[in-house]
């Protein structure tokens, strides 16, 4: 494995893969940030909730005597 770094400059070969990673990592943030469901900037659409209707409260009664 170290015969590698024979073929290619160390200090090269980093700076590239760092500059590939930023630059998908870029990439895939604007296609999230173009979609409705996963951009975080305008904000999340509404989502529909259902709504729950509570019943009113009812006390028990303790049995007469």
């Amino acid at each position: 494995m170290w015969k590698i770094w024979l073929l290619f400059d160390p200090r090269r070969a980093l700076v590239a893969l760092f500059i590939f990673l930023f630059a998908l990592a870029i990439l895939i943030h604007f296609i999230l940030l173009s979609t409705a469901k996963y951009n975080w900037i305008e904000g999340a659409p509404k989502a529909k909730t259902a709504s729950v209707e509570m019943a009113p409260a009812t006390v028990a009664q303790a049995p007469q005597k």
